[in-house]
C-alpha cells in the first residue's frame, strides 16, 4: 500500500493531502526508464569491451588452437624440407656420382608449380588469415614438386644399379698399355707444352711412351665407333663407344686389330703403338670422354692399380711437361 503524502497549507493553516497528477506519474516513469536504459547500455558497453561473451571466448580459443596447429604444420614442413635437402645432397654427391650420372640442376629442383595463381579463389576471398593459408599451400606445392623430382632421380639410379654389371663393364677402368712399373706415362691430362708449337695448350688425354708395335688394349667393353687413318692430328686412331656415356680414343697407332662396328671386351687387343699423325715419338695418346666431355683418364685406372700405384701415377700425370703429339688442327 502506497504511502499518502501531505503538505502544510499556510493559507488554511491545515495539512492538505498531496494530489499526484497522472502526467507527473508518466513523466517520472519515463525518466526512470530512460535512466535505467542508459545505465544498461553503459554496463553492456563496458562488459563487451573488457569481458568476452561465451561465443567470443570460444572463437578466440579456436583461433588460438588454429594458430598453434599452423605453427606445428610450418615446423613440420621445415623439417621435411631439411630432410629432403639431405636426400638431394646424397643423391647428387654420392649416388649419382657413383654411377657417373650428372647432378640434377638446382633450377630444375626448385622449379615452380603454378604459384599463387592456382589459388585465385582464396586470394579473392574475405578470409582473415588467407596469407597464412596461402603460404602453407605454396610451400606444400614446392615440396611436392621436389619430392617428385627426387623420386624420378631414384628411379634412374635404381635402373643404373640394376644394370651395374654392364655399367662397370663399360667404365674404362684399366690402362690401355701394359705398364706394370708405371714408367710409360709420359704426359698427363691438362695444360702441356705442345711439341711442335712450343706453347702451352690443353692436353685432353694421357700419353704413354712405348716401343713401336706394343699392344694396345680396350679399356672397357664396347663397340668400335670407327677406325680412322690420318696423316695429321691423331694419325691412325680408334674410337670406342662403351655405353652409359663413356667413349675412349686411342691415337698415333701403327696397326689396327679391329674394325668399325666390332664389339670388344676389356683387355682385348685393338691395335698397336705407332708414330703416325703429328707425333714426335712412338707413343699412345689416350682419351676418356663422359657424355661428350673430356675427363682425366687417370681417374679411371682403378682396376689394375692398388692405392699406392694409383697415387704414384696420379703424381706422374700431374707433372707439367711436354706432350708427345700436337692436335692444333682438331
Amino acid at each position: 500500500m502506497s504511502k499518502i503524502k501531505y503538505y502544510y497549507d499556510t493559507e488554511t493553516c491545515k495539512y492538505e493531502r498531496v494530489k499526484v497528477k497522472k502526467r507527473d506519474i508518466v513523466i517520472n516513469a519515463l525518466g526512470f526508464m530512460s535512466l535505467s536504459l542508459v545505465l544498461a547500455v553503459g554496463i553492456i558497453l563496458v562488459l563487451s569491451k573488457y569481458f568476452d561473451s561465451p561465443k567470443e571466448t570460444a572463437l578466440r580459443q579456436e583461433n588460438e588452437d588454429l594458430k598453434g596447429y599452423y605453427d606445428l604444420m610450418q615446423s613440420q614442413l621445415e623439417n621435411m624440407d631439411q630432410m629432403l635437402k639431405v636426400l638431394q645432397e646424397k643423391d647428387d654427391n654420392v649416388y649419382r656420382a657413383i654411377f657417373e650420372a650428372e647432378p640434377i640442376p638446382e633450377t630444375v629442383r626448385e622449379a615452380g608449380s603454378g604459384g599463387a595463381l592456382k589459388y585465385k579463389n582464396l586470394l579473392e576471398s574475405d578470409l582473415s588469415n588467407k596469407d597464412l593459408v596461402l603460404n602453407n599451400l605454396t610451400s606444400i606445392d614446392k615440396l611436392k614438386k621436389r619430392i617428385y623430382i627426387q623420386t624420378k632421380s631414384y628411379d634412374e639410379i635404381l635402373e643404373l644399379a640394376e644394370n651395374k654389371d654392364e655399367f662397370y663393364a663399360a667404365m674404362p677402368a684399366i690402362q690401355p698399355v701394359a705398364n706394370e712399373e708405371l714408367r710409360r706415362l709420359a704426359s698427363g691430362y691438362g695444360m702441356r707444352t705442345d711439341p711442335i708449337l712450343k706453347v702451352k695448350k690443353m692436353h685432353y688425354g694421357t700419353d704413354f711412351s712405348a716401343e713401336q708395335g706394343t699392344p694396345i688394349y680396350a679399356t672397357a667393353d664396347g663397340t668400335i665407333t670407327y677406325t680412322r687413318k690420318s696423316q695429321t692430328g691423331y694419325g691412325w686412331h680408334i674410337k670406342i663407344n662403351h655405353g652409359y656415356g663413356f667413349e675412349t680414343l686411342y691415337g698415333h697407332m701403327s696397326k689396327f686389330a679391329v674394325r668399325s662396328g666390332q664389339k670388344v671386351k676389356r683387355g682385348q687387343i685393338i691395335g698397336y703403338v705407332g708414330n703416325s699423325g703429328k707425333s714426335t715419338a712412338p707413343h699412345l695418346h689416350y682419351e676418356v670422354h663422359v657424355n661428350g666431355i673430356a675427363k682425366n683418364p687417370v681417374y679411371y685406372f682403378y682396376q689394375d692399380l692398388d692405392a699406392n700405384e694409383f697415387d704414384e701415377i696420379l703424381r706422374l700425370s700431374s707433372i707439367e711437361n711436354q706432350s708427345l703429339g700436337s692436335y692444333s688442327n682438331r
